[in-house]
């Protein structure tokens, strides 16, 4: 899945779902993508950081935030 796709399944599930927040959003869209997508979004964040901090589960989890979050760019 590239982070483009990432970026509309994360909208789309934000729209499903506005009353959470940017974090429980992902953590919905990595559960609904399936093992898979889970680990595949764990090794993009060994690759990354060089390291798993936390299980397959959150380390897929932070990839999926900070793709959204880079794809956002810098604050005003």
């Amino acid at each position: 899945m590239t982070d483009e796709e990432l970026i509309v399944e994360l909208a789309l599930t934000r729209l499903d779902h506005p009353g959470l927040d940017l974090e429980e959003v992902a953590v919905l869209l990595v559960r609904r993508l399936g093992p898979e997508h889970m680990l595949d979004f764990a090794a993009r964040t060994l690759a990354t950081r060089g390291e798993l901090r936390a299980a397959a589960f959150p380390a897929a989890v932070e990839h999926v935030l900070r793709v959204m979050l880079t794809l956002r760019g810098p604050t005003d």
